[in-house]
């Protein structure tokens, strides 16, 4: 589901500001998830420092069917892919790290009130999830900041701009919101251009679809019929899909001196995100 330069793109990222990043994924990602079949929910894997790896989970979990996608809904408890694949995931990398017990931690979060209702009642700042900071046995004090949750559109932009940032290729291509590729709360034209821009994933999810004989919005209508409705960004060129596409990224994160830097096609864009 995702771009195939994120991750790289990421790692890059934290280079350029001097940031350890430690990767934690549910084994076996979105497809494992989406394809369970009378199967236990996959373990949770996360790098720790020192180049070593966690493990949870993954071994008492009851059995069960997904092979659906998760539901084009503000809730999460249907919208499994924002749960099982990155909120528990996180959570699970906290309490199973011994590193951060007895500590004070803080978890930073990027969402905008102005991106969906939900997003907008949430709190800016609240113990988070793996708070146990009254706990006798085992005290963790986490709390959960939501940085730019009252911040605009284009305060985000201009603190880019400010900084040179080199915006993900997805941004560029004309994707106003950058999330997974093939993303369930896609419109149209985004769906129209993930065809143009890597038409192997978008045809693995139509098959998906397809096997499964439901589709990923309830109105019916298939990614395929959708992306027929839909018109391709004009900003996409062969140079950015190869970007996008490159699981090796090797492009700067912060522009050079004397390069202009200029709103990415997406900017101030149609969000087709959660309601």
């Amino acid at each position: 589901m995702d771009w195939p330069c994120t991750a790289a793109y990421c790692r890059a990222f934290a280079r350029a500001f001097d940031v350890p990043l430690y990767a934690s994924w549910r084994a076996g990602g979105f497809a494992r998830e989406l394809l369970r079949d009378q199967a236990a929910t996959a373990p949770i894997s996360f790098e720790l420092p020192g180049g070593v790896r966690g493990r949870a989970g993954g071994e008492r979990g009851k059995l069960g069917t997904r092979r659906r996608f998760p539901q084009v809904s503000a809730n999460l408890s249907v919208r499994w892919c924002s749960g099982a694949l990155k909120i528990d995931v996180a959570a699970a990398a906290l309490r199973n790290q011994p590193r951060f017990h007895g500590k004070r931690v803080l978890v930073l979060t990027g969402e905008r009130a102005a991106e969906s209702p939900a997003r907008a009642n949430y709190a800016s700042f609240e113990p988070h999830r793996t708070d146990r900071r009254r706990s006798v046995q085992l005290r963790r004090h986490v709390d959960h900041l939501r940085l730019v949750q009252r911040w605009s559109e284009a305060q985000i932009w201009a603190i880019l701009a400010r900084w040179q940032i080199n915006p993900h290729p997805a941004y560029r291509l004309g994707w106003s919101r950058v999330s997974c590729a093939g993303c369930i709360f896609g419109n149209a034209d985004q769906w129209a251009s993930l065809r143009v821009v890597n038409l192997a994933q978008f045809q693995q999810l139509a098959a998906y679809e397809a096997s499964f004989g439901c589709t990923i919005r309830r109105d019916r209508r298939t990614i395929v019929e959708t992306a027929n409705a839909g018109t391709v960004y004009s900003g996409i060129t062969a140079a950015l899909i190869a970007e996008a596409l490159d699981m090796q990224w090797n492009r700067p994160i912060i522009l050079p001196a004397g390069v202009p830097w200029s709103l990415p096609a997406g900017a101030f864009g149609s969000s087709a995100g959660p309601t």
